[in-house]
């Protein structure tokens, strides 16, 4: 019975112990996430939300606070998820704890009976008369191993009941550390939702003030989509000009007009390097927050007007600068009508782009290593923002650059 016992109990400690470490990766992952978040919360409000009573539109107005919104209700949850799994953990614990008071009192009395023995027969004398009352040699030599085997036995029990007490004191510091982190959590979201039911408010007031002028904003928007669109036409037309006079250059007269690059044997192995580093390019500023995702977008608080961004815009800290995310050579450097300057570097059959630039820092034909600065970005006086376009093409087809860029 008391074997019985000591295996279930070892056998709960090895399910326990996988769960524990699970959980304890788990725990880190979200604690990591939490600070990235609390770090993007902290650069939001650096990067948009400078000056107290600074003038901006109701538009920009409403797209920063639906920024900072974002972010905090993305706290929140994960917070949620981080006192969750420390109940979990508390609970996990607690059964441990019992597991290993079971076992405890089953050694110990286990090794009160075997004092109990060893008392009634600790005198010299009975152990000697034990050894002397053996019937021949080979007894009294098996009578003799076993009293050195007793002996061992129960030395192991003492020190397995120490272990065991230290075990248990430990788990309970734990338990006390688990329920300390749980308390400060759930404070942190407390203050968390007070923010956020502050914000919503302060959002109630900017939308109703959207939908009472909902078709001039609604305008202003479709025309600064109409500003977008032509500035990616210019881009991707310096694109495939670009491919065309690359490929007329190399002597391929099969490709010179298609829309694919003609490549050397390098610049298929630094295509296939890019390719290689999918997800783990840096950003192509040093700090900022992505503030337009690429793609086709709803707008949160007006239903009938979608965007389209060819890439993603990322704010960031006033004379920042652009940098290449990848080894190449500058592509193009163009002047675009109704905009900033573009640079565009190819990495095989791959060409990044860095739009919004002034002070470029690079000239065309140049070779450029990782994280190289180019330019600085260029800080618009009217919105007050230091905006970066940055946008992924494989030959003429665009990509989305979260997909490339690292945890953007």
């Amino acid at each position: 019975m008391v074997y019985k016992q000591l295996l279930l109990t070892l056998l709960l400690g090895f399910s326990l112990s996988s769960v524990v470490f699970s959980q304890e990766k788990k725990q880190k992952q979200l604690e990591e996430k939490r600070q990235a978040i609390l770090s993007e919360i902290k650069q939001i409000n650096s990067l948009l939300f400078k000056t107290r009573g600074e003038k901006k539109s109701v538009l920009t107005e409403v797209e920063d606070l639906n920024q900072r919104i974002s972010a905090r209700e993305n706290l929140i949850r994960v917070t949620n998820q981080q006192a969750n799994l420390l109940t979990r953990q508390i609970n996990d614990n607690l059964t441990k704890m019992d597991a290993l008071r079971d076992e405890l009192a089953v050694l110990k009395e286990d090794y009160a009976a075997m004092i109990n023995k060893s008392y009634k027969s600790k005198s010299q004398q009975s152990r000697v008369m034990f050894l002397f009352s053996s019937t021949n040699f080979l007894q009294a030599y098996k009578r003799m191993q076993y009293m050195k085997q007793y002996a061992n036995h129960r030395k192991k029990q003492g020190e397995s009941i120490n272990e065991k007490t230290t075990l248990l004191r430990i788990l309970n510091t734990d338990l006390l550390s688990q329920k300390e982190q749980k308390k400060v959590l759930i404070e942190d979201n407390k203050l968390a939702k007070t923010r956020l039911g502050k914000e919503k408010k302060d959002q109630e007031i900017l939308v109703a003030s959207l939908k009472k002028d909902e078709g001039k904003f609604a305008k202003q928007i479709r025309s600064k989509q109409r500003e977008a669109n032509a500035i990616d036409k210019q881009i991707e037309a310096l694109i495939a000009a670009a491919i065309a006079r690359s490929n007329i250059t190399s002597g391929n007269t099969t490709t010179k007009r298609s829309s694919i690059f003609a490549l050397t044997a390098e610049a298929k192995a630094l295509g296939a390097s890019f390719t290689t580093n999918k997800g783990k390019l840096p950003w192509p500023v040093e700090k900022g927050v992505v503030l337009k995702r690429y793609g086709k977008q709803q707008h949160p608080q007006l239903p009938n007007v979608t965007t389209f961004n060819s890439g993603v815009e990322i704010v960031t800290e006033d004379g920042s600068k652009a940098r290449a995310v990848f080894g190449g050579t500058v592509l193009e450097i163009q002047q675009l009508k109704g905009a900033n300057k573009a640079i565009m570097i190819q990495h095989g059959s791959y060409i990044t782009v860095y739009n919004n630039l002034t002070n470029v820092l690079v000239k065309k034909g140049d070779k450029v290593a990782t994280k190289q600065q180019l330019g600085t970005v260029y800080k618009n006086p009217s919105s007050g923002k230091t905006v970066l376009k940055f946008l992924i093409y494989q030959n003429t087809a665009r990509m989305n650059p979260a997909d490339w860029v690292y945890k953007m």
